[in-house]
């Protein structure tokens, strides 16, 4: 799909994120591989530490607090909402919808719109899209797009491959029609042929989850212990994946919107790890300084919300100030890849939250 939206702009951004913190070294020991070999990837990769929620918490919690923490600044009424789209691959629970369980708490207008959609890396891009287009609909309203997700719990803590840069976090987008605005350029392709790279093979109708899916294995004989219950990935497939159908889409969407790479104030994109964004950037021809590349050693790689956590831990004073033009792009399971070019800035707010969830 390749878009244009028109009078649409993002008025306020928060990340919200757990308050452990665990590093990198302290989990050294839970692998099957000497520690000394595992330190070595800290540097290669970036690994430092991430951050992870408490065993009681679910997806909708991290939402649920950090929108009762924008409601509380004043930077929203409740009155204002006219929608609400949840991204997540890991939900509260298969029925009732993430944001039922939202509008519920907040005890929401009844005509408020709600949906969830089953994305992963690219959830943040596909919920703006939706959003976006729902805000045609709904005219003087806002629209609340929420990507968040705890893969932590979805993840072996005995798979050496993805535990380590997995991180739990929700971003929280405010959406408005807004006259004055510039137009905005969005593209969204889709693999399902490569729909295996990432993948949780029990759990769902295909393989309902048993004693015998909850058993670790090292299925692919490299040492990683994981369940079917738990997610998988490709590495050396997603890697190839990134570095080939990324850059053509950015040069792509470029294009689109007739500009040049040097206009584009950043490029936010998802955060899989260090190594994989160099390469990436290496491969498009942009400079390291303009693709952040520092969330996934500080807090690490939390899906779909990969995007707002690096904005507002990044660029957060430069959003509230003024307005650049910005690339957003993310890449992940479906395979699906996505970006969008679009002027941001001068937000009613920019923050990062800390929870206590």
């Amino acid at each position: 799909m390749k878009t244009i939206f028109h009078n649409k702009r993002i008025s306020g951004l928060l990340s919200v994120l757990p308050q452990s913190v665990v590093k990198f070294e302290d989990e050294v020991n839970n692998y099957t591989f000497p520690p000394k070999q595992t330190l070595r990837l800290q540097k290669v990769m970036g690994f430092k530490q991430h951050r992870i929620v408490k065993e009681s918490t679910a997806t909708s919690d991290l939402c649920i607090a950090g929108l009762q923490y924008i409601l509380d600044n004043n930077w929203l009424k409740k009155e204002e909402i006219g929608g609400i789209v949840v991204a997540c691959s890991y939900p509260d629970h298969f029925i009732p919808p993430v944001s039922s369980i939202i509008h519920g708490h907040f005890c929401l207008d009844e005509d408020v719109f709600c949906v969830d959609m089953s994305q992963g890396c690219v959830g943040f891009l596909m919920a703006l899209n939706e959003g976006f287009m729902l805000l045609d609909h709904i005219k003087d309203k806002k629209v609340l797009v929420f990507a968040a997700d705890v893969l932590s719990k979805l993840v072996s803590k005995k798979d050496r491959n993805s535990y380590p840069l997995i991180g739990d976090a929700a971003g929280i987008t405010v959406l408005e029609n807004c006259e004055t605005e510039s137009d905005i350029y969005s593209i969204v392709y889709n693999s399902g042929v490569m729909r295996n790279a990432l993948k949780v093979p029990a759990g769902g109708s295909r393989l309902a989850p048993n004693r015998e899916t909850a058993e670790l294995n090292d299925f692919e004989n490299d040492g990683n212990l994981r369940s079917l219950n738990n997610l998988t990935m490709q590495g050396a497939d997603v890697f190839t994946f990134v570095q080939t159908k990324v850059p053509p889409m950015i040069e792509d969407i470029l294009n689109y919107a007739n500009l040049d790479k040097s206009e584009i104030e950043k490029f936010l994109f998802h955060q899989p790890n260090q190594f994989m964004l160099r390469k990436l950037a290496e491969k498009i021809g942009i400079p390291y300084e303009k693709v952040p590349m520092n969330i996934v050693e500080e807090f690490g790689n939390s899906s779909g919300a990969c995007i707002p956590v690096c904005a507002t831990y990044n660029v957060a004073d430069l959003l509230k100030l003024e307005k650049r033009k910005y690339c957003l792009s993310a890449f992940g399971s479906g395979l699906t890849w996505a970006a969008m070019v679009l002027d941001m800035g001068e937000l009613d707010f920019c923050e990062m939250l800390i929870s206590d969830c």
